[in-house]
């Protein structure tokens, strides 16, 4: 079932692009994961799609603090992303310093653009409603982590705003971990 979350915007191509309120096991939510799936195999291996297992999809349900949040454009799935509180046990081993700040934080997951409709700033887009969702759910700030075969990603965080943390532990790991921050306050 859909739930508008903002009126229709017009995309830089001029097409209408709506943002839903959804649930993983939506069928709207379904060509986001298969996406991000394929995306995953194809950098990191078919090890790689595990990580949804780290993550179970009731975190992201709003009644536990998340949201799902998709882009849809003529009836189709486009972009989308989903946060959930954030969960310092869940942090890869050694990404959080010690200091990380003490406030309601937000992890955002699942970030995803359809491969056709990339270079529209969807991207952007879909962490500017993830932004809003979340402050308007309490959190001050966001964390968010992506990995090392995603270089676009990287570019994504950095120029919307987010400050990329160290990896002390990433030779210990055999590879880093791109982690962000970003308050909203």
């Amino acid at each position: 079932m859909e739930s508008p979350v903002s009126a229709p915007v017009l995309a830089r191509d001029g097409g209408a692009v709506r943002v839903i309120a959804a649930r993983l096991e939506d069928p709207e939510a379904a060509p986001l994961l298969a996406g991000l799936k394929h995306e995953y195999t194809s950098r990191y291996g078919e090890g790689a799609v595990a990580e949804f297992d780290h993550h179970p999809g009731i975190l992201f349900a709003e009644e536990h603090g998340g949201a799902l949040l998709l882009l849809v454009e003529e009836g189709r799935t486009i972009a989308g992303g989903a946060l959930r509180s954030f969960d310092p046990d869940l942090a890869v081993q050694g990404v959080l310093d010690p200091d990380f700040p003490d406030r309601p934080t937000a992890e955002f997951k699942r970030i995803w653009t359809h491969a056709d409709h990339r270079r529209r700033g969807l991207g952007r887009r879909v962490l500017r409603e993830l932004e809003e969702r979340a402050a308007q759910l309490g959190y001050r700030q966001v964390f968010l982590t992506t990995g090392p075969s995603q270089p676009e990603a990287v570019a994504l965080y950095n120029t919307a705003g987010y400050t990329e943390l160290p990896d002390p532990a990433s030779a210990e790991r055999g590879y880093a971990v791109h982690s962000f921050v970003k308050i909203l306050d």
